[in-house]
Formats: C-alpha cells, structure tokens, sequence
C-alpha cells in the first residue's frame, strides 16, 4: 500500500449534516436538559482540550503516556507485523506515535474525528512525524456507526484499535459495552484493541482534574454554548451560566454542567427555552472503572482483556484487548 500524495479526510456518510441542531434542540428541551459530549470538540474546544491536558490537575494524560511508553514493545510484540492502527476520537494524535514507532511495518494509521480542521491538523504534524507510514483520516462521530476508509480492503494485516484518553468513560457503560461490541465487528477477526481507562479514587483528586484552578476547563465547557450561538443562530448568555464537576458516586462518575445562575429564556434556531436558577445542562461524564468493573464490561462485548499496565499508584491502567473464546 503506497504513501497517499495528500491525506484527505474520508467524510463517513452516516454522520448526518443536521445532527448538532437535532442534539441541541433535543438536549435543551428535554427534563433534565443535555447535550451529547462530542458536540464540545469544535476546532476551539479540540485546543481547549488539548491545554487541559498539559495541566497540573489533570494527571490522567502524563499517566497515561508513560504508561504507553511501557507498554508499547509488548503491544507491538502480540499484534505483529504490517499492522493497521485505528485511532477513535483521535484528537491531536500525541499519544499514536508511541505505537507507531513500536510496531513492525505498520501499514497505515486511520484516525477518527469529529473536528474536521483539528484532524486536518493533526494528521499533517503525525506524518511529518511518521512520514513511511499512509494516514488515511475519517471525519465521523465515532460515538455512531461508521465505516472504515475503501483503502483498507486490500490490507490483510491484523489491525489495532486504539481508545486512550480514557474517553472509554465518556459513554454510559450500556452505551460503551455497544461500542466495544461494534468495534470488534469493524476491525475484523485478526483484532486487538488497547483501551486507556481511568480509576476510580478520591474526589479530592478526580474534582480538580475536571475543574482546575486556571479556569481552562470551564472555558471548555462553555464552548459549547458559544459554539451553538455561533452555528445554530442561538442567543444563550454566556455570562449567566457556570461551570460544574460533580462526583456521582453511586455512578462512580464525574458529571460535567452548566449552571443557570439566574431565571432567564433563550432561543436556538427559532425554538425558545427557558431556564430557572440551578438549572443545569448536562455536558459530559466521564466513568471510572477498578480493573473487575472493566474485565466485566470488556466481556460483555466480546473481548478478554490479554494484558494490563497499571501505574504505581494504580490511578490509571492501559488494556490490552483481544477477541474473547468464540467472539
């Protein structure tokens, strides 16, 4: 398969051109009012979460890398020669090379991403980076189904899904057991998966890693609303609503919101809304899970966790996934 002369995004036809207004005005009229987390990864939200990453607070990030700085040899070992490595959610790529230089002849590397100029960007800096190895970028939400690029039909390689970030607690767990199921139907039968996941632990530590004392994360979150002003003619007030990290324990996980802090109505594409005091919107959660929790939710869609890496303080772990006896 030879190096493609430009790594033109591969728009995944299912990603329907109305789905941002149709979750929005779903989201704000529903009780309580929502939106979907992926809707917060814009090109300005992708940048914010990119700082976000690099905070004091935030350790799930350098954890996780030196973790994949471990492990990375042994993956490469169980996967193989002339592998293709399929990103979900890949964001900036910072981690990929990681396992791309780890892997013997690796035969391409398909990142998946909603934010299309991010990806752009992303894959331009990766191939520099990696410039022997074909990147074959797929604009889609790959928390719906899609499909794989064309070019990877005539690959016969084993392929090796990639979900770091610990992005894997950002689905309910019916929703992320879903997920892992359709996962390994895409990447096929000669398939691995490795999969960041983050622990639960104190709410001292978990709290300020979503709401940090620069204000970054807040400034994330409030994207969304901007975002929404911006492309959905809407009218939010920005001022009048204010970031919130909650622990849900009896979820064990992290809730992000956006907090009415007065009696106010606001429109998005013509339809009105109406906000009390404490009213929240509902933007993210991010789950946690002890490796039995994991073992268990990995199993139910078919897949055996092979290995796993934990770092000292067991904050954070890295799976190493394989089919599960007869998936």
């Amino acid at each position: 398969m030879s190096q493609a002369p430009q790594a033109t995004p591969f728009v995944c036809p299912s990603l329907p051109e109305n789905a941002f207004a149709t979750d929005v005005l779903a989201g704000l009229g529903h009780t309580p009012k929502s939106l979907p987390s992926i809707w917060l990864y814009d090109r300005h939200g992708s940048e914010l979460f990119e700082a976000i990453t690099g905070l004091d607070e935030y350790y799930q990030t350098r954890t996780e890398t030196a973790l994949l700085g471990e492990c990375a040899a042994a993956i490469a070992d169980v996967i193989g020669p002339d592998a293709v490595v399929v990103e979900f959610g890949s964001g900036s790529s910072r981690k990929t090379p990681l396992l791309l230089d780890a892997l013997v002849t690796p035969r391409a590397y398909v990142p998946v991403d909603i934010a299309d100029e991010f990806l752009d960007d992303a894959v331009a800096t990766l191939a520099r980076r990696c410039p022997g190895i074909p990147m074959l970028p797929v604009r889609a939400d790959f928390t719906r189904p899609f499909r794989l690029p064309p070019q990877l039909q005539i690959t016969q390689g084993p392929r090796l899904g990639f979900f770091p970030g610990s992005t894997i607690g950002n689905f309910a767990p019916g929703q992320a057991a879903a997920f892992l199921a359709h996962v390994g139907k895409m990447l096929g039968p000669r398939r691995r998966m490795v999969v960041g996941v983050d622990a639960c632990k104190d709410p001292a530590v978990l709290i300020p890693a979503y709401d940090d004392a620069r204000g970054v994360t807040a400034q994330f979150n409030l994207n969304v609303l901007a975002r929404i002003n911006r492309e959905l003619d809407g009218d939010l007030p920005l001022d009048a609503f204010r970031h919130e990290a909650r622990f849900n324990a009896g979820a064990s996980r992290i809730e992000m919101h956006l907090v009415a802090q007065r009696p106010f109505r606001a429109s998005v594409l013509g339809r009105d809304f109406a906000f009390t005091t404490g009213e929240s919107i509902h933007t993210e959660n991010s789950y946690k899970y002890g490796q039995t929790e994991f073992r268990a939710l990995a199993s139910s869609a078919g897949w055996d966790v092979e290995r796993v890496w934990l770092d000292a303080r067991s904050r954070f772990a890295v799976y190493l996934l394989r089919p599960a006896a007869g998936a």
